[in-house]
């Protein structure tokens, strides 16, 4: 077992000892759905770098799901990445979802409501699940590296540059001392936990 996947168990086992994550389970392989989400959303919510933003992009994971609701809620344009980006990216505009935020913040929904799109528009904003992360804006995942590879790609694409906010919402517990790092690991610019943010 190398460190990443050393550090990989101890957050999921902490979470899970200490009641702090939902479903879907098992915690293990999956970006933790902590309890605080919302709190946390709630919190990047009032942040400048949201308020600013007009165009956000989410990873599909359960623990930004209220983030997905509330940018849609927000007026903003919402791009999703598909699961295991199997389908590529999914756009949500919320002048065609008729007040149904909650449900097209889903998976599910998000293919009911969203279009699949190729070229990315100038992105404000990207919000990634993650498993553990820095204050040095080093980020781990569960280990498929999607996250690596959407913001790679956002990177790739001129959608963003390195002033864009790369943010992660994860429980205060999901902060490490180091995170540890390869090559093609991308780094994040910004956490927000239900109490506060950093700015990194």
């Amino acid at each position: 077992m190398n460190d990443k996947e050393k550090l990989r168990k101890q957050i999921w086992n902490t979470l899970e000892s200490n009641k702090l994550s939902k479903n879907p389970k098992p915690l293990h392989g999956r970006i933790p759905n902590f309890f605080g989400s919302t709190a946390a959303a709630k919190e990047l919510r009032t942040t400048e770098e949201w308020i600013n933003s007009k165009i956000i992009f989410s990873s599909p994971d359960s623990a930004q799901k209220s983030v997905r609701e509330f940018a849609l809620r927000d007026g903003k344009l919402l791009i999703m990445a598909s699961p295991k980006l199997k389908n590529g990216y999914l756009l949500i505009n919320p002048l065609d979802i008729k007040k149904n935020e909650k449900e097209a913040s889903t998976i599910n929904g998000a293919f009911k409501y969203g279009k699949q799109i190729e070229k990315f528009p100038k992105v404000d904003l990207v919000i990634e699940g993650s498993v553990a992360v820095d204050i040095k804006g080093n980020r781990l995942g569960k280990g498929g590296v999607y996250g690596d590879v959407e913001i790679k790609r956002l990177f790739e694409e001129n959608a963003i540059n390195i002033e864009t906010p790369v943010v992660t919402t994860v429980h205060e517990i999901q902060i490490v001392d180091n995170v540890p790092t390869e090559a093609h690991d991308q780094k994040i610019n910004m956490i927000v936990t239900p109490k506060r943010v950093i700015r990194i």
